[in-house]
């Protein structure tokens, strides 16, 4: 069977910022990060074998030092770990950073911040959580809360570097007719617009499709939700155990990408297998 590799399948920018920033923290330094500091499992493990130590919130922090997390961090959560002595080193992506930068230089300006993206999301909360004021936070027509925009003269709409683009335009076609002046910054960053592009060409032109990250990941969520728009035969898989045989019946090709926090050891082991069993 043939398999097709999509060239943007893999890391980020900005997760391979974050792992070598984690990487590089001194050795012996007590060095923790709060919850996953990219969201694929693999990834964390291999920094807790090196001594970099997972925590789900914040204690004493004399001589450790805390990662900040590639998906953002409330200034909250920053200013704790700062008053319980941390040193802090941020993995944040800059990408994420300008979007925390527009966020907040728009609410001076007296707009009010909408955020379209996952509402329990740690990019999402940490954006919200760089504002004065509560956000406003929709992934779909569904969640629009027609009570509250009808009382915004004026707001700002940012987005989730992960979301899906189609679905992010229409939302903001809606906005625009329920808010008399709003300003859209189109905040999806570049490896995900390139990511989603490719997602249009390999589902039609493959039998069958992986996609290949971590459950966790909101970018891999997006990939396969596009793909599987177009072809029903796409299927989202964390590791090779998780691959069935029926997937391929009379398949003469399998397309295959993978997120942006999935390393390329995964996919490569992922296409050992298709290509040896199947």
């Amino acid at each position: 069977m043939q398999i097709n590799l999509a060239k943007s399948a893999g890391f980020c920018f900005g997760v391979k910022r974050a792992i070598n920033i984690a990487l590089e923290t001194k050795s012996g330094a007590k060095v923790n990060m709060l919850g996953d500091i990219v969201h694929n499992e693999d990834i964390v493990r291999q920094l807790e074998k090196k001594g970099i130590k997972k925590i789900t919130g914040l204690s004493a922090g004399k001589n450790k030092t805390l990662l900040l997390a590639a998906h953002g961090t409330s200034l909250k959560i920053i200013n704790r770990a700062n008053e319980l002595g941390y040193k802090i080193i941020d993995a944040t992506c800059p990408m994420v950073k300008e979007i925390h930068r527009i966020a907040k230089d728009m609410e001076n300006k007296g707009y009010r911040i909408i955020v379209i993206g996952d509402k329990k999301h740690a990019e999402v909360l940490g954006i919200s959580g760089q504002l004065k004021n509560k956000t406003i936070v929709m992934d779909s027509l569904k969640n629009l809360p027609p009570k509250k925009l009808q009382s915004i003269e004026k707001a700002a709409v940012v987005v989730q570097s992960t979301q899906n683009l189609e679905k992010v335009l229409k939302i903001v076609g809606v906005l625009k007719q329920r808010i008399r002046k709003l300003e859209f910054f189109n905040t999806i960053c570049q490896p995900t617009r390139i990511k989603q592009k490719d997602l249009k060409v390999l589902p039609k032109a493959n039998d069958a499709v992986i996609i290949i990250g971590s459950k966790k990941s909101a970018n891999t969520k997006r990939l396969y939700e596009i793909s599987k728009s177009l072809n029903k035969r796409s299927y989202w898989v964390a590791g090779k155990k998780e691959i069935k045989s029926n997937w391929f019946k009379n398949a003469k090709s399998v397309g295959i990408t993978a997120g942006a926090s999935t390393p390329d050891s995964t996919t490569q082991e992922i296409i050992e297998y298709i290509r040896t069993n199947y």
